[in-house]
């Protein structure tokens, strides 16, 4: 980020005082197991007044890279209305608050350096005895009840509760996939908290992919693999998050298949998440893959409009904050990636009318919202769409606006038509100017057709979820 020119007086200074609060909005707003994993590892490391820039430091590369992906623009958010200016935040490699340096790789890590040196601890090995803390760290707020459901989710979230009826016996393993945000994490605590409340001597847990990796390695390092096993081997359900993150690890890889078949002999089940099709994960073995495959595997699809709408009425009547329905679709129709950024914009309007002593109407939702809908609206337009689309499907950009029409030019060009009445504020002859000079009812059939399969065509779902996170990222 740059530095600002002419920064404006801070309202306050106090740059301990913004992290006590970042950190507390923080562990309320994410899971105590998210919390853990990302956010209290971090650290304050510097806050220069004269400059108005923040420096926060992570403990690994691997924990730097995923915070700045995720976490960066809440952070950003805070430090704003905290200070009252904007605030430059840096994200930095750093340990203990300790300025980013050189590091000695552990000399008892001789197998998986790689893995090692991303989430072994700064403390020494004898400092720190192998335990694995055995409960289930289920989320008790993440329940089936609490899960919105629509066109997008219903198909995992019927399987979800089959599997909760019929654990190791109905579908095993089941793979859940999807992108950030659009509630795998909250159907597998889920599952896990309806077989807890109906058997509750199960053995259950649910592990982020990053931890069991951290425990493979403590358990390397310190020559504790049979209790490691024992553990892992002897659950009756395993709810493991985000597992592209076992990607380039051969020896996680190599523990977690044994624990697998292990869980799967003594008919335990096993439920994984990804943010990718098993089949499309970089760096995973082929046995595993393979072992992936064999259950049932679902798609969790970024939300539709009605479900966004859903949503955010029920989360904001959670609140004590009503919202009508035109207020939810004003936001729904501009935010429409996942539920997190939903559940973001929402945190926003009701901090707003609860400072003001406004009710929620459009009016107040587009103040609010000021920032991000701008944001938005710089970082996608018809062109961008035209060349994410034609990148995607390998052809030329130019061949949006042409008038040819053999199927591998003409479908593409009917999903950036469709992505175009989707994701930008064009009405249908702005977008059929666009794309060559064409007619409306060309623009509203292509918009139409892609809606009707994406009704029952799973893969056309995901190539478009593909196109969009291209897109935003």
């Amino acid at each position: 980020m740059s530095n600002l020119q002419n920064p404006p007086a801070l309202n306050s200074t106090s740059p301990l005082g913004f992290w006590d609060g970042a950190i507390g909005a923080l562990s309320r707003e994410l899971s105590p197991q998210q919390f853990k994993t990302w956010i209290q590892p971090l650290t304050l490391v510097s806050f220069e007044e004269s400059d108005h820039s923040l420096t926060v430091g992570a403990p690994n590369r691997f924990k730097l890279d995923w915070i700045k992906k995720t976490f960066a623009d809440r952070f950003q958010e805070l430090a704003s209305q905290y200070f009252g200016a904007p605030i430059n935040i840096n994200f930095v490699l750093a340990v203990e608050g300790v300025a980013p340096g050189p590091t000695s790789t552990p000399k008892e890590v001789a197998l998986e350096v790689d893995v090692a040196t991303e989430v072994a601890p700064s403390i020494s090995v004898e400092e720190q005895p192998f335990e694995i803390e055995d409960h289930s760290k289920l989320n008790p707020n993440l329940t089936f009840e609490t899960f919105v459901t629509g066109k997008a989710n219903q198909l995992a979230r019927a399987a979800s509760i089959q599997v909760a009826h019929n654990p190791g016996t109905s579908y095993n393993p089941m793979f859940l996939y999807g992108g950030v945000g659009l509630g795998k994490t909250h159907l597998i605590h889920a599952i896990g908290n309806h077989l807890l409340k109906e058997k509750p001597n199960a053995r259950i847990r649910y592990i982020h992919a990053e931890q069991y990796v951290s425990d493979v390695v403590r358990a390397y390092q310190q020559k504790a693999f049979d209790r490691f096993k024992r553990y892992y081997h002897s659950l009756d359900l395993l709810l493991i998050d985000d597992i592209q993150f076992f990607s380039g690890k051969s020896r996680t890889q190599e523990e977690f298949f044994y624990a697998f078949e292990a869980l799967l002999s003594n008919k335990s089940q096993v439920i994984i998440t990804s943010d990718t099709y098993p089949k499309e994960m970089a760096g995973i073995d082929d046995r595993l893959i393979s072992r992936f495959d064999s259950g049932l595997t679902v798609a969790i699809e970024p939300p539709e409009l009605e479900m966004r709408v859903a949503i955010l009425m029920k989360k904001a009547a959670s609140e004590g904050i009503p919202m009508t329905e035109d207020v939810a679709f004003f936001v729904a129709k501009h935010l429409r990636s996942n539920v997190r950024e939903l559940e973001g914009a929402l945190r926003k309007i009701l901090a707003f009318v609860r400072f003001h002593g406004r009710e929620v109407t459009i009016d107040v939702a587009r103040t609010a919202l000021k920032d991000l809908l701008s944001i938005q609206n710089r970082q996608i337009s018809v062109e961008n769409i035209q060349k994410s689309v034609a990148d995607f499907y390998s052809i030329k950009v130019a061949d949006m606006y042409s008038k040819k029409r053999p199927a591998n030019i003409a479908r593409p060009r009917q999903i950036a038509m469709f992505m175009a009445k989707e994701l930008t504020q064009k009405s249908l002859p702005e977008i059929g100017e666009l794309f060559g000079g064409r007619d409306h009812t060309t623009v509203l059939h292509a918009v139409r057709k892609i809606t009707e399969e994406r009704s029952h065509d799973s893969q056309l779902n995901h190539e478009i979820h593909v196109i969009e996170q291209t897109l935003k990222s």
